[in-house]
């Protein structure tokens, strides 16, 4: 009997990238069980509904997801939820990623070049700098560079 193909990805070490919108989430959190033995990333935080300020119909499947030891999350793509943004509309958005899955299991993501349909590149650094100001500095240093080195095992 062949492998399936999840385990091949898993033998060769690499993750697995979750792109799904809030009513896929209990698909994800079903994939991710089902399959500890891979890592999942999941990606612009499933795209939560920013423009209406719909909060609660996602965090619950991502507490859900983020209790999954294999999974992590990009702190990405929340720029293009609504037409136009404020930090602090996107801060309840990032607090529950970070809450829920911790610096060690949350990574920056520049969605770029999706990202210039609603900000510049340097706009949402800068953004993503300040909705993680209440880190610590090693904490923050997770987020922007050594959580997507281990989880994607960049480093040597």
């Amino acid at each position: 009997m062949e492998k399936p193909s999840s385990e091949f990805v898993a033998d060769a070490g690499l993750a697995y990238d979750l792109l799904v919108v809030p009513s896929q989430l209990p698909a994800a959190v079903e994939t991710a069980q089902a399959l500890p033995q891979l890592r999942f990333v999941l990606d612009h935080a499933a795209k939560p509904d920013i423009a209406h300020g719909e909060i609660d119909p996602w965090r619950t499947p991502i507490a859900a997801l983020a209790a999954l030891p294999n999974v992590a999350a990009k702190l990405s793509g929340l720029v293009t939820e609504t037409d136009t943004w404020t930090v602090d509309q996107l801060r309840p958005y990032a607090d529950v990623l970070i809450d829920a899955f911790g610096p060690e299991r949350i990574m920056f993501g520049s969605d770029w070049p999706v990202c210039l349909l609603a900000a510049s590149y340097d706009e949402w650094v800068a953004a993503a700098g300040e909705l993680t100001s209440g880190l610590s500095d090693s904490e923050r240093a997770a987020v922007f560079g050594d959580t997507a080195a281990q989880w994607y095992r960049l480093a040597t």
